[in-house]
This record gives structure tokens, C-alpha cells and sequence, in this order.
């Protein structure tokens, strides 16, 4: 069974072949497609369950790419499920996908280092340290909220919070809550007090491409897959006319011009448009407020970029998240001054260490999740002296 390598006490007395950092999606995408070509993998989890990220994130989120295009390998969603499913349908699923393939991560235990010694890797967690002759890091790109913090944020009187604690804005109902940060997350927040009865204030800290979810009953997502060889200034002025087509003139509401449009803000910079679920429509509607960059936070409210201030109860800082891989990657040379991963399959000094799931292209994280963790998987697999166990740490 997939994850049974080490002892319930923690002691590494088998040998490990393969070694997975991370029990969510590219974790156990990744732990099933070593299963499915003989491998047997040890899975080490930090939290106390299986996609621990996912139990955490907001109630209201949903996918932004629809189920076909977000499956694991092996492994579909079920056909009742919507087409776009809910938080609690992708915790369900990844429940039933390491069931059906008998992966069994070892949670509770942290990952605290990870190192090179010759051609094995020693993996050192909470509970014991492991030699393996692959290592596999999939711990995702959310694995830490964003340590950044706004001017004045220490003398706000309000509650304040990251949107890594938000759970739903039962809480905040009536209340004036400010959202800073445009990407999905705190647009969705923001449509979710909304609903809850808050009266949220969306603080735009960058321009945002904004492209629609479905146009014309066609998922944005199947769109960008069919042009994702196209070159990159025609599709950026398909998805500038889409969103226009969309939503007519965004700089109406608040919404400056990107310098580069959907695609290219992705493949240059990392940035993921926002996908509007609803939130536009409530902005239009008057339920969301916009505002420019905070500038700093007063005691009763914020301060903005274009002069004004608001008083505010609350504060959301959508403020993004990190992979905070080099809190436990001490191999040489493998990630950029960013904290990225400079090759994810494996390569240079350390060609069994992967990383799955740090890449995020148009076409949607899941989608490339899985695509990454069958050539990891299939390279680890014929590779020999990866297949080889490393035996267990002195």
C-alpha cells in the first residue's frame, strides 16, 4: 500500500524508493501514478488529514476549471457533480482518489529539511529521518500566507485578518469590511460578504486583467487549452475583447488598464487574471465598493493611494501566498532568488528531486498537475536507481 515505508512509530526502519512532500492534489496525483508503474511511495503529510489546504480555503469557493479538466489521473470526477465543484466536492474527491489508488499518507508529520547526500536525498521530518533515492515536493504554492504587512496596519482598532483565516462572512454581516487585494481570492471574498449582509470595499493594490469565467457557454478555461500555442499578442487581444465583450469599460469602476493583457501578464509575471464568478456584476450593482492601493491603515479605517480615507470594522488582507520551499529545501541551486523551482522534473546535480504543482498556466493548476505528475512519475519510474530502495538513515 502506497505510504506504508515507515513504521506508525515514526522509525524508518524499511527502505524508502520514492518520497512525496505533501499529501494534496500533486501529492497524490503524483503518489498514484508511482503506484499505477510498481512504485511504492512514502507520503508525508503536515497537517492532520489528506488535502489539508483545501479544508481550509474560504466556503464559498468553487473551481475555476471545470471537473474534466481538473481530474487526477485514473480518476474522474463523478458525473453528478457540477461543473464547476464546490471546496467540499474537491475534499470528498481527493479523499475518494487516495482510497481508490491505496495511498495512505503518514500525517501529522512535517516536513523539516530536505537534503542531498551523494545520490540519495535525507529527508528529515518531525518524527524521523528517511533516505530515498527520489523526492518528490509537492507541498503546493499556498503552503504559507504572504508575511507582508501595510503601513499603519499595527494602530487599526478593527479585526483584521488574512485571508488564509477567512472562512465565510456570517461574522461580518452589517458590518463594513475591507478587502485588500483584486486577485480571486479577494474578489470572491468580497462577493461573499456581499451575500452575508457586509458592506465590503475592494481595494485594488495592481491593475487586473478580469476575464470572464464562461463566455457565451463556453468555459474560459477550454478556451485558453484550444489557444495555448497561439502567439501571445493574439491572445492577449482575444482576451482584452472578451473581457470588453464581457464586461464593457472596467476603468468605469475603478479598474485601471493592465500594460499587458491576460496571457501575458501569466507567462511573464506569474499573474492569474481574476475570474469573475459575480463579483463585477455586485460592483456594478453598487454592493461592492472600489478603491485605488491602500496606503496606509488609521486607527478607525485605511487611507488610499488617490487621497481619500474610509472608516472600516474589519480588514481582509487578500494579500496572496508563497510556496515557502526554502524553509525546507537545502539543496543547492534548485530554487531561484524567487523561491521557485528552477526545474521541476528533475535535473543538474539532483536529477530525482521533482517538484509538482509550482507551475500555473492558463489552462489551469489541476490540469497541470496532473500532466506533471505522470512525467514524474513515468521518469521516476525508469529510472533503476531510483526504483532501488536507499535503505533507512543511520
Amino acid at each position: 500500500m502506497t505510504g506504508t515505508a515507515a513504521t506508525a512509530g515514526g522509525d524508518s526502519s524499511e527502505p524508502v524508493a520514492a518520497l512525496i512532500v505533501g499529501a494534496g492534489p500533486a501529492g497524490l496525483a503524483t503518489a498514484a501514478c508511482l503506484a499505477r508503474r510498481g512504485v511504492d511511495a512514502l507520503v508525508l503529510e503536515a497537517g492532520p488529514s489528506l488535502a489539508n489546504s483545501w479544508r481550509h480555503h474560504y466556503d464559498r469557493l468553487r473551481l475555476h476549471t471545470v471537473k474534466q479538466q481538473s481530474q487526477l489521473p485514473g480518476f474522474p470526477f463523478p458525473k453528478t457533480l457540477p461543473r464547476y465543484p464546490s471546496r467540499a466536492d474537491v475534499i470528498d474527491y481527493l479523499e475518494a482518489y487516495a482510497a481508490h489508488f491505496g495511498i495512505a499518507p503518514r500525517t501529522g508529520e512535517p516536513v523539516r529539511r530536505v537534503s542531498a547526500d551523494g545520490d540519495r536525498f535525507v529527508v528529515e521530518s518531525a518524527r524521523a529521518v528517511y533516505r530515498a533515492r527520489a523526492v518528490v515536493v509537492a507541498t503546493g504554492l499556498n503552503r504559507a500566507a504572504n508575511p507582508e504587512r501595510l503601513p499603519g496596519q499595527d494602530v487599526f482598532r478593527g479585526e483584521l485578518l488574512h485571508a488564509a483565516a477567512y472562512r465565510n462572512g456570517d461574522a461580518f454581516k452589517g458590518r463594513r469590511v475591507l478587502v485588500v487585494g483584486a486577485g480571486n481570492t479577494g474578489a470572491e471574498i468580497a462577493l461573499d460578504l456581499v451575500e452575508r449582509g457586509a458592506k465590503p470595499t475592494l481595494a485594488l493594490r495592481n491593475p487586473v486583467n478580469v476575464v470572464p469565467r464562461d463566455f457565451l457557454g463556453m468555459p474560459t478555461q477550454l478556451t485558453s487549452i484550444r489557444m495555448r500555442w497561439a502567439p501571445l499578442p493574439l491572445a492577449d487581444a482575444i482576451g482584452r475583447l472578451v473581457s470588453r465583450l464581457a464586461f464593457g469599460d472596467l476603468t468605469r469602476h475603478g479598474f485601471a488598464r493592465p500594460d499587458v493583457g491576460p496571457l501575458s501578464a501569466i507567462k511573464r509575471r506569474g499573474r492569474i487574471p481574476l475570474i469573475d464568478v459575480g463579483t463585477i456584476a455586485a460592483i456594478k450593482r453598487g454592493e461592492i465598493a472600489v478603491k485605488p492601493a491602500v496606503e496606509r491603515f488609521t486607527e478607525a479605517g485605511a487611507a488610499f493611494a488617490d487621497g481619500t480615507g474610509e472608516e472600516f470594522d474589519a480588514a481582509v488582507l487578500a494579500t496572496g501566498y508563497r510556496p515557502a520551499l526554502a524553509d525546507f529545501v537545502a539543496v543547492p541551486g534548485v530554487l531561484d532568488d524567487a523561491g521557485v523551482p528552477r526545474v521541476w522534473r528533475g535535473g543538474g546535480a539532483c536529477p530525482n528531486l521533482y517538484f509538482v504543482g509550482y507551475r500555473q498556466p492558463a489552462t489551469g493548476l489541476l490540469r497541470e498537475i496532473a500532466i506533471e505528475a505522470e512525467a514524474v512519475a513515468a521518469q521516476i519510474a525508469r529510472t533503476p536507481r531510483a526504483l532501488a530502495p536507499a535503505g533507512p538513515a543511520a
